[in-house]
C-alpha cells in the first residue's frame, strides 16, 4: 500500500503540472492540449491515478477495489503539495484565475456535477483504454490525447484535476469537499460504464475486426 501511496502521490503531481499549464495559458485549446501531459506521463510511468483505475475495478479482486481510497488519498495529497509549493512562488498569480473555476464548478447543481463528472470519466476510459489496447502506437497517444481535450474543452468535471484547483484557488469548504465528492462518484460511475468501453467497441488489432468496423485497409 506504501508504494501505492506514492504512486498515488506522484499522480496526482503530475496533473497538478497539467492543471498549472492549463491556468496559465489563455487560449483553452492550448491549455486542454498541454494538460495532457498529466495522463501521458501517467500511462507511461505506470503511476496510480484514481479516474484511470477506478475504470478497471470489476475486472479485479476486492483487494484492488481496496487500493482506490488509498489512491484517491494520493492523489489528493499530490495536487495539494503541487498547489501550495506554487503558492510560495511567483505562480501564486494563478491563483485569481483558479478561483474563478471553482465558483464555476462549484455555482453548478449537484446532479449536473454528477453527470459532468460520469461524461469526464467515459472520455478517460476511452482516453486510457484506447492506449493499453491500440496496437498502433501513434493511435495509444491520439487516444490520450484526444481523450483529455475533449473531457476539457466540454468542461467536465474531473476530481483529481479539481483538488489541484481548489487548492490553488483558496475554494475548499464544506460545499466543495460535498462536490468533490459527488464529482468522485460521477467519474467512478462513468469509468465503469462498459457501453463505450471494450467490451462494445470493435478491437482495431487485425484485418477482420477492421473489416467488421467497416474499416479498408
Amino acid at each position: 500500500m506504501k508504494k501505492i501511496f506514492l504512486s498515488a502521490i506522484l499522480a496526482g503531481a503530475v496533473i497538478a503540472f497539467g492543471g498549472t499549464v492549463f491556468l496559465s495559458v489563455e487560449n483553452t485549446v492550448v491549455g486542454s492540449l498541454f494538460f495532457t501531459i498529466g495522463l501521458f506521463v501517467v500511462c507511461t510511468r505506470g503511476l496510480h491515478l484514481f479516474t484511470g483505475k477506478v475504470c478497471y475495478v470489476f475486472d479485479n479482486d476486492m483487494a484492488y477495489a481496496k487500493t482506490l481510497p488509498v489512491i484517491w488519498l494520493g492523489n489528493l495529497a499530490g495536487t495539494s503539495l503541487i498547489a501550495l509549493a506554487e503558492k510560495c512562488t511567483r505562480l501564486v498569480s494563478l491563483s485569481a484565475r483558479a478561483q474563478g473555476i471553482c465558483e464555476l464548478k462549484l455555482s453548478e447543481p449537484l446532479f449536473g456535477a454528477f453527470i459532468l463528472a460520469v461524461f469526464c470519466n467515459v472520455m478517460i476510459y476511452i482516453g486510457v483504454e484506447g492506449y493499453r489496447s491500440n496496437p498502433h502506437e501513434l493511435g495509444k497517444y491520439l487516444a490520450l490525447f484526444f481523450g483529455v481535450c475533449v473531457f476539457i474543452l466540454c468542461g467536465f468535471e474531473h476530481c483529481v484535476a479539481n483538488m489541484y484547483y481548489f487548492t490553488m484557488g483558496g475554494a475548499w469548504s464544506g460545499r466543495a469537499v460535498l462536490y468533490l465528492l459527488v464529482m468522485t462518484v460521477g467519474n467512478a460511475a462513468g469509468g465503469v460504464n462498459r457501453a463505450f468501453g471494450k467490451k462494445g467497441l470493435v478491437p482495431l488489432r487485425d484485418g477482420n475486426s477492421l473489416r467488421a468496423a467497416g474499416v479498408r485497409r
